[in-house]
Protein backbone atom coordinates (compact mmCIF):
# COMPACT_ATOMS: atom_id res chain seq x y z
CA UNK A 1 0.00 0.00 0.00
CA UNK A 2 1.24 3.40 -1.21
CA UNK A 3 1.39 6.58 0.37
CA UNK A 4 0.31 10.02 -1.76
CA UNK A 5 4.26 10.91 -0.70
CA UNK A 6 8.08 10.33 -0.24
CA UNK A 7 10.57 11.39 1.94
CA UNK A 8 13.18 12.60 -0.47
CA UNK A 9 16.24 13.11 2.19
CA UNK A 10 14.22 14.75 4.65
CA UNK A 11 11.76 16.35 1.84
CA UNK A 12 8.31 15.38 1.60
CA UNK A 13 7.22 14.91 -2.28
CA UNK A 14 4.11 13.97 -3.68
CA UNK A 15 4.43 10.67 -5.41
CA UNK A 16 3.23 12.07 -8.67
CA UNK A 17 4.06 15.56 -10.28
CA UNK A 18 4.05 17.05 -13.89
CA UNK A 19 6.54 17.33 -16.09
CA UNK A 20 7.31 20.35 -18.14
CA UNK A 21 9.84 19.06 -21.31
CA UNK A 22 8.35 20.41 -24.44
CA UNK A 23 5.62 22.07 -22.94
CA UNK A 24 5.79 26.62 -24.03
CA UNK A 25 7.36 25.17 -27.45
CA UNK A 26 4.15 26.24 -29.66
CA UNK A 27 2.37 29.30 -28.56
CA UNK A 28 -1.48 27.82 -29.63
CA UNK A 29 -1.14 25.34 -27.10
CA UNK A 30 0.11 27.64 -23.92
CA UNK A 31 -3.70 28.18 -22.74
CA UNK A 32 -4.33 24.83 -22.64
CA UNK A 33 -0.79 24.02 -21.04
CA UNK A 34 -1.23 26.48 -18.60
CA UNK A 35 -4.70 25.35 -17.37
CA UNK A 36 -3.25 21.69 -17.18
CA UNK A 37 -0.58 22.26 -14.58
CA UNK A 38 -3.32 24.34 -12.45
CA UNK A 39 -5.20 21.87 -13.00
CA UNK A 40 -2.77 19.16 -11.83
CA UNK A 41 -2.24 20.97 -8.69
CA UNK A 42 -5.59 21.31 -7.41
CA UNK A 43 -5.54 17.67 -7.77
CA UNK A 44 -2.80 17.34 -5.59
CA UNK A 45 0.10 17.11 -8.76
CA UNK A 46 1.81 19.79 -6.77
CA UNK A 47 5.07 19.32 -7.92
CA UNK A 48 6.33 20.97 -11.60
CA UNK A 49 9.73 20.32 -12.94
CA UNK A 50 10.93 21.76 -15.62
CA UNK A 51 14.64 23.29 -16.71
CA UNK A 52 16.70 26.27 -18.04
CA UNK A 53 17.09 24.31 -21.33
CA UNK A 54 13.79 23.15 -21.76
CA UNK A 55 12.70 25.34 -25.22
CA UNK A 56 15.77 27.67 -24.45
CA UNK A 57 13.39 29.04 -21.06
CA UNK A 58 10.15 29.23 -22.95
CA UNK A 59 9.17 25.98 -20.82
CA UNK A 60 10.41 27.96 -17.35
CA UNK A 61 8.17 30.94 -18.86
CA UNK A 62 5.03 29.38 -19.03
CA UNK A 63 4.82 26.99 -15.85
CA UNK A 64 5.78 30.81 -14.41
CA UNK A 65 2.56 32.15 -16.27
CA UNK A 66 0.67 29.11 -15.06
CA UNK A 67 0.90 29.50 -11.28
CA UNK A 68 1.77 32.76 -10.73
CA UNK A 69 -2.12 33.27 -9.33
CA UNK A 70 -1.94 30.48 -7.29
CA UNK A 71 -0.15 30.39 -3.57
CA UNK A 72 2.94 29.71 -3.56
CA UNK A 73 2.96 27.36 -0.45
CA UNK A 74 0.52 25.30 -2.59
CA UNK A 75 3.16 23.77 -5.29
CA UNK A 76 6.48 22.89 -5.47
CA UNK A 77 8.64 24.26 -7.98
CA UNK A 78 12.00 22.09 -9.92
CA UNK A 79 14.17 23.33 -12.25
CA UNK A 80 17.54 22.12 -13.26
CA UNK A 81 20.88 23.96 -14.57
CA UNK A 82 22.97 23.23 -17.22
CA UNK A 83 26.11 21.19 -16.75
CA UNK A 84 28.54 24.01 -18.22
CA UNK A 85 26.54 26.51 -16.17
CA UNK A 86 26.87 24.42 -12.67
CA UNK A 87 30.26 26.38 -11.84
CA UNK A 88 30.50 29.59 -9.62
CA UNK A 89 31.13 31.64 -12.66
CA UNK A 90 27.46 30.88 -13.86
CA UNK A 91 25.27 29.11 -11.41
CA UNK A 92 24.03 32.07 -9.64
CA UNK A 93 23.16 33.94 -12.86
CA UNK A 94 21.48 31.03 -13.80
CA UNK A 95 19.16 30.49 -10.77
CA UNK A 96 18.50 34.36 -10.82
CA UNK A 97 17.32 34.00 -14.59
CA UNK A 98 15.20 30.70 -13.98
CA UNK A 99 13.48 32.04 -10.81
CA UNK A 100 12.68 35.36 -13.03
CA UNK A 101 10.99 33.10 -15.90
CA UNK A 102 9.21 31.06 -12.86
CA UNK A 103 8.21 34.70 -11.14
CA UNK A 104 8.93 33.08 -8.08
CA UNK A 105 11.56 34.09 -5.16
CA UNK A 106 12.54 30.54 -4.70
CA UNK A 107 13.20 27.61 -6.26
CA UNK A 108 11.64 23.80 -3.87
CA UNK A 109 14.37 21.76 -5.64
CA UNK A 110 17.47 22.72 -8.16
CA UNK A 111 18.99 20.20 -9.92
CA UNK A 112 22.37 19.44 -11.86
CA UNK A 113 21.16 18.70 -15.29
CA UNK A 114 23.79 15.81 -15.46
CA UNK A 115 27.32 15.55 -15.07
CA UNK A 116 29.46 17.85 -17.04
CA UNK A 117 33.33 18.95 -16.89
CA UNK A 118 32.68 21.41 -13.66
CA UNK A 119 34.00 19.23 -10.13
CA UNK A 120 31.17 18.27 -8.10
CA UNK A 121 32.74 19.82 -4.86
CA UNK A 122 32.56 23.50 -7.09
CA UNK A 123 28.77 22.48 -7.65
CA UNK A 124 27.88 21.51 -4.15
CA UNK A 125 29.56 24.17 -2.89
CA UNK A 126 27.05 26.56 -5.07
CA UNK A 127 24.12 24.34 -4.64
CA UNK A 128 24.73 24.74 -0.36
CA UNK A 129 25.32 28.60 -1.15
CA UNK A 130 22.08 29.00 -3.24
CA UNK A 131 20.20 27.43 0.36
CA UNK A 132 21.72 29.62 2.80
CA UNK A 133 20.72 32.80 0.39
CA UNK A 134 17.21 31.30 0.30
CA UNK A 135 17.30 30.77 -3.69
CA UNK A 136 16.61 27.38 -3.18
CA UNK A 137 15.04 25.19 -0.25
CA UNK A 138 17.23 21.81 -1.26
CA UNK A 139 19.16 20.60 -4.41
CA UNK A 140 19.52 17.28 -6.39
CA UNK A 141 20.65 15.80 -9.19
CA UNK A 142 19.69 14.20 -12.53
CA UNK A 143 21.33 11.36 -15.09
CA UNK A 144 23.47 10.40 -12.12
CA UNK A 145 24.42 6.40 -12.34
CA UNK A 146 26.11 4.62 -9.68
CA UNK A 147 29.38 5.68 -9.50
CA UNK A 148 28.34 9.57 -9.76
CA UNK A 149 26.92 9.09 -6.87
CA UNK A 150 29.02 7.51 -4.86
CA UNK A 151 31.49 10.26 -5.58
CA UNK A 152 28.84 13.10 -4.67
CA UNK A 153 28.40 11.25 -1.46
CA UNK A 154 32.11 11.88 -1.02
CA UNK A 155 32.03 15.44 -1.46
CA UNK A 156 31.72 17.57 1.04
CA UNK A 157 28.03 18.62 1.62
CA UNK A 158 26.94 15.64 -0.79
CA UNK A 159 24.61 13.73 1.70
CA UNK A 160 22.03 16.62 1.41
CA UNK A 161 21.10 15.57 -2.38
CA UNK A 162 17.38 15.07 -2.15
CA UNK A 163 16.68 13.51 -5.55
CA UNK A 164 18.43 11.55 -8.42
CA UNK A 165 15.82 12.20 -11.58
CA UNK A 166 16.41 9.62 -14.13
CA UNK A 167 14.55 7.68 -16.62
CA UNK A 168 12.93 4.45 -15.00
CA UNK A 169 9.79 2.86 -16.18
CA UNK A 170 8.20 -0.36 -16.67
CA UNK A 171 10.48 -1.36 -20.12
CA UNK A 172 13.53 0.52 -18.57
CA UNK A 173 13.98 -0.89 -15.41
CA UNK A 174 18.19 -1.00 -14.94
CA UNK A 175 18.34 1.20 -11.91
CA UNK A 176 17.16 -1.44 -9.76
CA UNK A 177 20.02 -3.45 -10.09
CA UNK A 178 22.56 -1.06 -8.02
CA UNK A 179 21.48 2.34 -8.79
CA UNK A 180 17.89 2.24 -7.10
CA UNK A 181 19.52 0.24 -3.59
CA UNK A 182 22.15 2.62 -3.56
CA UNK A 183 19.83 5.92 -3.13
CA UNK A 184 17.18 4.05 -1.13
CA UNK A 185 20.03 3.30 1.58
CA UNK A 186 21.19 6.77 1.47
CA UNK A 187 17.20 7.94 1.71
CA UNK A 188 17.27 9.99 -1.69
CA UNK A 189 14.14 10.11 -3.42
CA UNK A 190 14.08 8.99 -6.85
CA UNK A 191 12.32 11.28 -9.78
CA UNK A 192 11.16 9.01 -12.00
CA UNK A 193 10.96 11.32 -15.37
CA UNK A 194 9.47 9.40 -18.92
CA UNK A 195 7.46 7.45 -16.72
CA UNK A 196 5.44 7.10 -19.87
CA UNK A 197 8.14 6.70 -22.41
CA UNK A 198 7.29 9.54 -23.88
CA UNK A 199 3.64 8.05 -24.41
CA UNK A 200 5.34 4.63 -26.21
CA UNK A 201 6.02 6.87 -29.11
CA UNK A 202 9.56 8.24 -29.66
CA UNK A 203 10.88 6.78 -26.77
CA UNK A 204 13.61 4.46 -27.85
CA UNK A 205 13.52 2.38 -24.44
CA UNK A 206 9.76 2.65 -24.50
CA UNK A 207 8.79 2.46 -27.81
CA UNK A 208 5.20 0.53 -28.85
CA UNK A 209 4.89 0.02 -24.54
CA UNK A 210 1.51 1.68 -24.31
CA UNK A 211 -0.18 -0.52 -26.61
CA UNK A 212 1.41 -3.79 -25.40
CA UNK A 213 -1.13 -6.67 -24.91
CA UNK A 214 -0.34 -7.48 -21.59
CA UNK A 215 -0.06 -3.83 -20.63
CA UNK A 216 -3.80 -3.00 -21.94
CA UNK A 217 -5.66 -6.04 -20.87
CA UNK A 218 -4.03 -6.11 -17.76
CA UNK A 219 -5.04 -2.14 -17.18
CA UNK A 220 -8.68 -3.05 -18.71
CA UNK A 221 -9.21 -5.48 -15.20
CA UNK A 222 -9.39 -2.72 -13.54
CA UNK A 223 -11.24 -0.19 -15.68
CA UNK A 224 -7.84 1.49 -16.08
CA UNK A 225 -5.73 2.35 -18.84
CA UNK A 226 -1.89 1.28 -19.95
CA UNK A 227 -0.48 4.57 -19.01
CA UNK A 228 -2.03 4.57 -15.40
CA UNK A 229 -1.09 0.69 -14.83
CA UNK A 230 2.49 2.33 -15.96
CA UNK A 231 2.38 5.09 -13.36
CA UNK A 232 1.12 2.62 -10.72
CA UNK A 233 4.37 0.36 -11.24
CA UNK A 234 6.88 3.06 -10.30
CA UNK A 235 5.04 2.98 -6.57
CA UNK A 236 5.73 -0.12 -5.64
CA UNK A 237 9.03 0.93 -4.58
CA UNK A 238 9.01 3.52 -1.25
CA UNK A 239 10.84 6.84 -2.12
CA UNK A 240 9.64 6.84 -6.16
CA UNK A 241 8.06 9.99 -7.80
CA UNK A 242 7.47 10.32 -11.41
CA UNK A 243 6.44 13.16 -12.93
CA UNK A 244 4.73 12.38 -16.48
CA UNK A 245 3.99 15.22 -18.76
CA UNK A 246 0.22 15.61 -18.99
CA UNK A 247 -0.75 18.61 -21.60
CA UNK A 248 -4.42 18.33 -21.58
CA UNK A 249 -6.90 18.10 -19.05
CA UNK A 250 -7.88 14.82 -20.15
CA UNK A 251 -4.47 13.74 -19.25
CA UNK A 252 -3.63 15.64 -15.92
CA UNK A 253 -7.07 14.12 -14.64
CA UNK A 254 -6.01 10.43 -16.17
CA UNK A 255 -2.64 10.63 -14.30
CA UNK A 256 -4.30 11.85 -10.85
CA UNK A 257 -6.43 8.89 -10.80
CA UNK A 258 -3.64 6.58 -11.27
CA UNK A 259 -2.53 6.90 -7.39
CA UNK A 260 -6.18 4.90 -6.54
CA UNK A 261 -5.44 1.68 -8.22
CA UNK A 262 -4.15 -1.39 -6.29
CA UNK A 263 -2.90 -4.19 -8.52
CA UNK A 264 -2.49 -7.83 -7.48
CA UNK A 265 0.81 -9.60 -6.71
CA UNK A 266 -0.28 -12.02 -9.74
CA UNK A 267 -0.87 -9.37 -11.70
CA UNK A 268 2.55 -7.76 -11.28
CA UNK A 269 4.25 -11.64 -11.30
CA UNK A 270 3.03 -11.73 -14.60
CA UNK A 271 4.31 -8.12 -15.72
CA UNK A 272 7.73 -9.05 -14.04
CA UNK A 273 7.52 -11.54 -16.25
CA UNK A 274 7.18 -10.05 -19.53
CA UNK A 275 9.37 -7.26 -18.75
CA UNK A 276 11.84 -8.81 -16.34
CA UNK A 277 14.14 -6.36 -13.60
CA UNK A 278 17.70 -6.65 -14.38
CA UNK A 279 19.78 -9.60 -13.20
CA UNK A 280 23.15 -7.24 -14.23
CA UNK A 281 24.01 -3.35 -14.06
CA UNK A 282 23.66 -2.00 -17.49
CA UNK A 283 24.15 1.53 -17.94
CA UNK A 284 22.15 4.42 -16.69
CA UNK A 285 19.36 4.72 -19.74
CA UNK A 286 18.72 8.65 -21.17
CA UNK A 287 15.95 10.28 -23.25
Amino acid sequence: MHTNTIDANGMALPILGQGGWFMGDSPGKAGTEAQALRTGVALGLTLIDTAEIYGNGRSEALVGRAVRELPRESFQLVSKVHPENAGRQHIFQSCAASLKRLQTDYLDLYLLHWRGNVPLRETVACMEELVAQGKIRRWGVSNFDVEDMQELLETPGGENCAVDQVLYHLGSRGIEYALLPLLAARGIGVMAYCPLAQAGAVSRTGRGLLRHPLLTQTAAGYGATAAQLLLAFLWRRPGVMAIPKAASLEHVRENAAARELRISEEDWARLDAAFPPPDRRVPLDVE
